[in-house]
């Protein structure tokens, strides 16, 4: 069921937004090789909890960490883990989330750490700018079908994949609401969106094969040729004509 938000839950989604960007910034700014994804999660964890929010993702249907951190071919869900150390040239995915007075905010980053190569920072490029790209069409109206379009046309315009798998979604009183959106469709279909639908639009695209699989982990997603994936995200108002994003 699609949520339409009052003004007092945008009220505080946009400061959850404000916490969870600062969080990542922090997060961002501390990464080095040599630290483990269980001290990435600890600055995020700390940070949200400093500021009197609550971490989205700490147990989320048992997640075990308040920051996924997902390397190089781990799409997504990658679980914070003491023995999972940070090493020069890899391609580092935050996925995290805050939530204040009942209500959640949803974004990502991925970082290069150190000598990544052309290609790699490439992909983060063009996955960064097909989330942008998704945001020129967004407004109320918008068919979810034009916005996956836009971004699998921009990203696959460089000969990467787009995932097909995972997708993003509505958000507010949970971290996953309706509807879901894909980062890939037909121009002019799919549900409209309405004015203030808040929504998480995520871009997860790998530089090879567009498919993935899931570690035994029971989280863990990862590219199925074992090459580099990208992932960016933001929760984002739309509006009547364009959209606010609360996570930037």
């Amino acid at each position: 069921m699609i949520t339409i938000k009052s003004q007092d839950q945008l009220e505080s989604m946009r400061k959850a937004g404000k916490i969870l960007s600062d969080a990542l910034k922090l997060m961002e700014e501390k990464i080095k090789v040599g630290m483990s994804t269980y001290d990435i999660d600890k600055i995020g964890h700390d940070y949200i909890v400093s500021q009197g929010a609550v971490p989205s993702f700490l147990n989320y249907d048992g997640f075990p960490g308040s920051v996924c951190v997902s390397i190089d071919d781990e799409v997504v869900h990658g679980i914070p883990r003491k023995t999972r150390i940070i090493e020069d040239g890899m391609l580092v995915k935050l996925d995290c989330g805050a939530g204040l007075n009942g209500v959640h905010t949803d974004a990502a980053r991925t970082v290069c750490v150190g000598n990544v190569s052309k290609e790699k920072r490439k992909l983060v490029e063009v996955t960064k700018q097909s989330f942008f790209e998704g945001v020129k069409v967004i407004k109320a109206g918008c068919r979810l079908g034009t916005l996956g379009h836009v971004i699998q046309s921009y990203a696959e315009s460089f000969g990467f994949g787009v995932v097909r798998d995972l997708c993003g979604h509505g958000i507010g009183t949970d971290v996953h609401e309706d509807p879901n959106i894909p980062n890939y469709g037909k121009e002019g279909r799919g549900m409209r969106l309405i004015e203030n639908m808040c929504i998480a639009v995520e871009p997860m695209i790998n530089l090879g094969t567009y498919k993935v699989m899931q570690l035994d982990d029971g989280w863990t997603i990862v590219t199925e040729d074992g090459l580099a994936s990208a992932h960016y995200e933001n929760t984002m108002i739309v509006l009547e004509d364009g959209v606010e994003i609360i996570t930037l």
